[in-house]
This record gives structure tokens, sequence and C-alpha cells, in this order.
């Protein structure tokens, strides 16, 4: 199993003074939903920060984010070892696809993988 990045997700609402105390430290914004806004160092885009006020999609906010090579076969890892699965797997429309499985402790963990645009259909589909 590869791992791209971990990422802490921290429920806030206060995502613009979050955005301004972080930046002091050299964090930049590279993404923002009005709901989620991840900050990241421009030196080294994996170190990040993720502020949520709520998850659009899932029913809880999670604690952290572990990026993934393969989705899928983490689904099937975690749920062959019985861990218990928050939010099922899904295609998300900002172009992840993803899932929300409880740590040991009770954490909550958003595991994804970016999708990878498909090119097995004809055009127009």
């Amino acid at each position: 199993m590869s791992v791209r990045r971990v990422v802490p997700d921290i429920h806030s609402d206060a995502l613009e003074e979050n955005r301004t105390f972080y930046g002091l430290l050299g964090l930049e914004e590279v993404m923002n939903q009005g709901w989620v806004m991840t900050l990241a160092s421009p030196t080294h885009p994996t170190a990040q920060l993720t502020f949520m006020t709520e998850d659009r999609t899932a029913p809880v906010v999670p604690d952290m984010s572990i990026e993934v090579e393969d989705v899928d076969a983490a689904y099937a890892a975690l749920q062959a070892a019985g861990a218990e699965i928050v939010h099922p797997l899904q295609d998300e429309e900002w172009g992840v696809r993803r899932f929300f499985t409880k740590d040991p402790d009770g954490r909550i963990v958003n595991v994804l993988s970016h999708a990878t645009p498909r090119h097995d259909t004809p055009s127009g589909d």
C-alpha cells in the first residue's frame, strides 16, 4: 500500500482567521470550497493542513485524511480486517474517491485517492 500524504483535518468555523494565522507561518491556500480549505507549504506541497466547517457529503468531519495510491485496495483491506466503515466508498464531485473508517482510538480517517480521468469510454459518454 503506497501512501502519498497524511493531512490533519481540523473542524473549524474560522477558515479566514486560520488562513491568515497559518499564512504568517508560510502556508498558502491551495484549495477552498467554502466549507473546506487546505493550506500547504509552497516548498513542500505535501505538508498540509485542512480546515472544515462541515463535510458536505459525509455524516462527520474526519480527524485526518490519508491519500493512498489505490483507495479501492485500501477499502477492501480494511473491510476484510473488520474495520468500521463510517462513510462508504464513493466518488466525489471535486475529483476524489474516498471512504471514512474509524481507527482503534475512534478517530475518523478519510481515506482517498485523486480520481484519474478514464480513457476507456467513447467520447460523448
